[in-house]
């Protein structure tokens, strides 16, 4: 591999925001922000919306709202009835 090319590899610390699931992975991307982690190591943070702990596919709790197709709101728009 050539030298100096290449982004640096380290691990850091991502939280999601919406519960405060944090967990240690490797990545490039690169923070500010630091946290100590478990280990007593200092990590730097990346702040997540969306984690594993809070997608629906993997908590099973799934909002679905049911807005109609686009037949429906055009009727629904101009007060149209079928």
């Amino acid at each position: 591999m050539k030298s100096g090319i290449h982004p640096n590899y380290q691990k850091v610390v991502f939280m999601d925001t919406n519960s405060g699931y944090a967990f240690l992975s490797g990545s490039t991307k690169t923070s500010n922000e630091t946290i100590e982690w478990q280990d007593g190591n200092t990590y730097p943070l990346l702040k997540i919306e969306v984690s594993s702990d809070t997608h629906p596919f993997y908590t099973g709790k799934q909002k679905f709202a049911d807005k109609g197709g686009r037949v429906d709101r055009f009727n629904k728009k101009y007060n149209l009835k079928n």
